[in-house]
């Protein structure tokens, strides 16, 4: 059947797995002391109720017969306690023949000479298996009582010996030596990388399937010995789900052929738990420490930023100064001093602005600016930037796109032109000269969106978002001025108005056309006294 599966079916891959083993079959290849092992306690039935005959024997004389049936139930007694039920039944039924073949008249002999011996046989015979097989179900509920004691136990000792470890391998080495004290099984732990790839622990002892383990580990679900999935594999394969997602497999090997037991199961899956959510506990002990360290780096750094933006303050603007004073004392300069005061006055202004940028940052990043709200029409705050970048932007065909009717907003006028101003130096440095500019906004239902286009090289592919943080530049080697600060303040003012901005890639053809910067900031509503009307909404510029 497989092979002509195989051979119309080209197209599929064909896996024969062998089949589970049926219960004849593990009966016929059972281990011979097992077989052994049962048919000693019937033999040990027969040989107690035989040496409880031949003692009474001497005592028929001396003790009633009603004693000597005592003798026999304490026989049954304790063969239940020793051997079980069946040995039990055996005992009883032996004992009653016995007695009545060694002691009741006519002895040695089956026959019953009074019609009432035939009631204490009935009577002895239940007894004796009533007391047997109550004798032998206390001491299954006492063995089984002691088990789950021991088990118990041995999970507490699992647990606490969990609650200590800080590292997965500690957690494989735990796992592992429960397993082999409980079961005598070998174990494998296989934990999850941030990747979702399963990576094996250091010590680990038992043969593991990858394909079995992946398929655990994506569906959740046990695979392997004992299961609907791979039955005849070697292993079980159990899936370390802890309360947020699952952590990795525990792949088990039993020491023998013989299947897991309910209790056994219910034992490992509970082993599992433990080991996954101890699995979590450290993924967030990690998180926790990374975090931490983050939170307290940041912090220094912008401590530091702020003192040194501080210190540095005063004496850019000494040199300002000076290089304006030196221009103007008697007796003038030649055009080479004044080039060279030039300079100086330029390289200080251009330091006092990334000092500035330094120290807005650490504001920033502290809560210390208070937003100066008021409700502004766009186009002035447009205008002004656009005003203050004058200089930079000469020779630039700059397209302003401001439909009329756009909505009054509620924000700090100084705050969003430096977004502005920001985000047009950087369109001046990061693109060709003379290339143009588009400036354009668009109201929405809630939002008003303000987009600003460049033609230059574009955003550095993949890393789009990270622009945005402190101390990354679109271009990690580069001579043009800066330190990394103009987008991550520009994001830290816009966030603060509660708005969004992001930028990305304008691409035709597959060819990348430019950058593209859009901001987002809510309308909110205005007080009716100011009179504002409000715009339909305006398809985006082209």
């Amino acid at each position: 059947m497989a092979d002509r599966i195989a051979a119309q079916a080209d197209d599929l891959d064909l896996v024969q797995v062998g089949q589970p083993a049926t219960a004849e079959t593990r009966q016929a290849t059972a281990p011979a002391e097992r077989v052994e092992g049962t048919w000693r306690g019937y033999l040990w039935a027969a040989a107690v109720c035989g040496a409880t005959a031949v003692l009474a024997t001497p005592l028929l004389g001396v003790l009633e017969l009603s004693n000597i049936v005592m003798l026999f139930l304490l026989a049954v007694v304790g063969v239940s306690l020793v051997f079980g039920r069946g040995p039990a039944v055996l005992a009883a039924f032996l004992g009653v023949g016995l007695f009545d073949f060694f002691f009741v008249p006519p002895r040695f002999t089956f026959a019953v000479s009074d019609v009432e011996y035939v009631v204490t046989f009935g009577v002895m015979l239940v007894v004796a298996l009533v007391v047997g097989q109550l004798t032998a179900g206390l001491k299954q509920q006492a063995e089984a009582a002691t088990q789950r004691e021991h088990r118990v136990r041995s999970l507490y000792d699992m647990s606490r010996d969990l609650s200590a470890a800080l590292m997965n391998t500690q957690v494989a080495q735990i796992g592992a030596r429960f397993l082999t004290g409980e079961f005598g099984a070998r174990s494998a732990l296989l934990v999850a990388d941030e990747h979702d790839r399963l990576q094996t622990m250091d010590g680990a002892t038992a043969p593991v399937d990858t394909a079995v383990a992946q398929w655990a580990f994506d569906r959740g679900e046990e695979a392997g010995r004992g299961t609907d999935t791979l039955p005849a594999s070697a292993c079980l394969v159990l899936p370390l789900k802890a309360p947020m997602r699952v952590r990795g497999v525990l792949v088990i090997e039993p020491p023998g052929q013989r299947p897991w037991g309910t209790e056994q199961r219910r034992l490992l899956q509970t082993c599992a738990s433990l080991l996954a959510i101890s699995l979590e506990r450290i993924h967030y002990i990690d998180v926790a420490q990374s975090s931490t360290v983050q939170i307290e780096s940041e912090r220094l750094r912008n401590s530091l930023l702020s003192a040194i933006s501080h210190d540095l303050r005063t004496p850019l603007t000494s040199m300002v100064g000076l290089a304006d004073a030196l221009e103007l004392t008697p007796p003038g300069l030649s055009v080479a001093q004044r080039e060279v005061a030039g300079a100086m006055r330029q390289s200080a202004q251009r330091m006092s602005a990334l000092v500035n940028n330094l120290l807005d940052m650490a504001r920033l990043q502290a809560g210390a600016v208070q937003l100066n709200r008021a409700w502004q029409p766009l186009e002035e705050v447009v205008g002004s930037a656009l005003a203050v970048c004058d200089s930079l932007l000469a020779g630039r065909d700059i397209r302003v796109d401001l439909p009329d009717g756009l909505p009054l907003l509620h924000l700090d006028a100084v705050l969003i032109e430096r977004v502005l101003v920001n985000l047009l130096e950087n369109a001046s440095k990061y693109t060709p000269a003379g290339s143009a500019i588009h400036l354009f906004a668009r109201s929405r239902s809630d939002t008003v969106v303000l987009t600003l286009d460049d033609h230059g090289p574009g955003l550095p592919k993949g890393r789009e978002e990270r622009v945005f943080e402190k101390f990354e530049r679109g271009q990690r080697e580069s001579a043009l001025p800066g330190v990394g600060l103009g987008l991550a303040i520009c994001r830290a003012i816009v966030e603060a108005h509660g708005g969004t901005i992001e930028g990305h890639n304008r691409e035709a053809g597959g060819v990348v056309q430019g950058a593209r910067f859009v901001i987002t900031l809510p309308r909110g509503k205005p007080p009716s006294d100011l009179g504002t009307t409000t715009a339909a909404e305006d398809p985006p510029a082209p």
